[in-house]
């Protein structure tokens, strides 16, 4: 059982965040998921209808609900555990995640998409992806901590760090899953810059980041479309590539300011491709409308803000860099989602945090909250207290400005 103590002490604000999300999540796929509900369900049916026998208008909202539970189990057992236990598996799950990504390359299934991303099993799917975000944070703060300052070195810390994140980044590039490469990208630079990179070591980094975008982009054909596409957001579009960008910014625009109301929304019956899972946002913004769904947007801030306090206040190096990349994982995934939502960024296959429709997603985005508030019942009874006088022997670091660890 875990101890009331501890979720007394955990931080309470990043916790009622997480849960509203959450949420909303079941009750946006419950309002949007009926069209595909319906047509999961009854796929033979000529006009269904949800008092027909065999028609179950909130099939996804059911196995989203079993999902979530599976993902609250998975979250509890993440915060029972100690820190400590996570810095001691985190070379052996990393290489594990490592070989079950080249695993999905032989044996994964594309799953209807353009990726070969997702791992079928007993008639349900595992997308391994997801899962090597948190073995990577764990491995990289496992990393950085044992190298302390020789992370500043370019033999000794600048090649080493591009080498284990590319171990998780090429087999990613090779489904293509672009997204979640981008994300993984953005969480290794992050916790590397933390942990005290120099700045000419993340400038060759970042330019020859840039460079293989290049190629990359004039390289895959689908690729190509959809930054042709961004190029051309507004212009009439018939095509395939340019399709769900389009639909999207219909369906933000047309929510205006109140939105439709819930269970109104006309972009997710025909015309908005996943409109329960990658484009939740756009789908949820026209029966919301601007104003309720800003808060959406406010949440992932908070989580933001709560994630980073808790590093710049963790008890050891470890903890703080973990607390780093789970945050930049989950925000930043939050972000580049409701960006391609807005037409703000290229058509990128990544779900929206603790809302969008999936599994593997839920369950490893729980996981690392469970992390992340494990780590606050060791920092928040501090931070809070900020003008407390402090013991001389204290093991926390001083409450301030955030700062890197070397």
């Amino acid at each position: 059982m875990i101890r009331l103590k501890s979720i007394l002490k955990a931080d309470h604000t990043l916790a009622l965040a997480v849960f509203l999300l959450l949420i909303f999540g079941l009750v946006m796929i419950t309002s949007i998921g009926v069209p595909k509900s319906i047509q999961l369900s009854a796929p033979g049916v000529l006009y269904p209808n949800c008092s027909d026998s065999g028609v179950d208008c909130y099939l996804l909202f059911k196995n989203h609900l079993i999902r979530l539970g599976l993902g609250l189990v998975a979250f509890f057992i993440a915060f029972k555990l100690p820190v400590k236990f996570w810095e001691k598996i985190a070379i052996v799950l990393f290489f594990g995640m490592f070989l079950l990504l080249c695993f999905v390359l032989v044996a994964g299934d594309t799953y209807g998409t353009i990726s070969k991303s997702w791992l079928v099993l007993s008639g349900t799917s595992l997308q391994p992806t997801e899962f090597a975000k948190m073995a990577l944070i764990l491995y990289l703060a496992y990393f950085f901590t044992k190298k302390g300052r020789r992370i500043e070195d370019f033999a000794d810390g600048f090649v080493p760090f591009v080498i284990m994140s590319g171990l998780i980044m090429v087999p990613m590039l090779m489904q293509p899953d672009l997204g979640s490469t981008m994300v993984v990208g953005i969480i290794a630079v992050s916790m590397y810059f933390i942990a005290g990179a120099r700045f000419k070591h993340l400038l060759i980094g970042f330019f020859a980041a840039l460079f293989l975008a290049i190629i990359l982009v004039s390289a895959i054909p689908h690729v190509r479309d959809r930054f042709t596409a961004f190029t051309r957001v507004g212009e009439e579009c018939s095509e395939d590539y340019c399709w769900q960008s389009e639909q999207a910014n219909i369906a933000v625009g047309s929510g205006g300011l109140f939105g439709k109301g819930l269970t109104q929304g006309i972009q997710k019956s025909y015309w908005l491709p996943q409109a329960t899972d990658d484009f939740i946002f756009a789908a949820s913004a026209e029966e919301l409308g601007f104003i309720r769904i800003i808060f959406v947007v406010i949440a992932y801030f908070i989580i933001a803000y709560r994630g980073f306090h808790i590093a710049n206040h963790a008890k050891s190096n470890f903890e703080s860099l973990v607390a780093v990349g789970i945050t930049v994982w989950i925000v930043m995934q939050a972000f580049i989602n409701i960006a391609v939502n807005t037409a703000l960024m290229p058509v990128t296959g990544i779900p929206l945090p603790f809302v969008s429709y999936g599994g593997s997603s839920l369950i490893a985005s729980m996981i690392g909250i469970g992390i992340l508030l494990s780590i606050s019942t060791q920092t928040e009874n501090y931070a809070r207290n900020l003008n407390r006088r402090r013991d001389a022997g204290a093991r926390y670091p001083k409450p301030g400005r955030y700062r890197r660890i070397y």
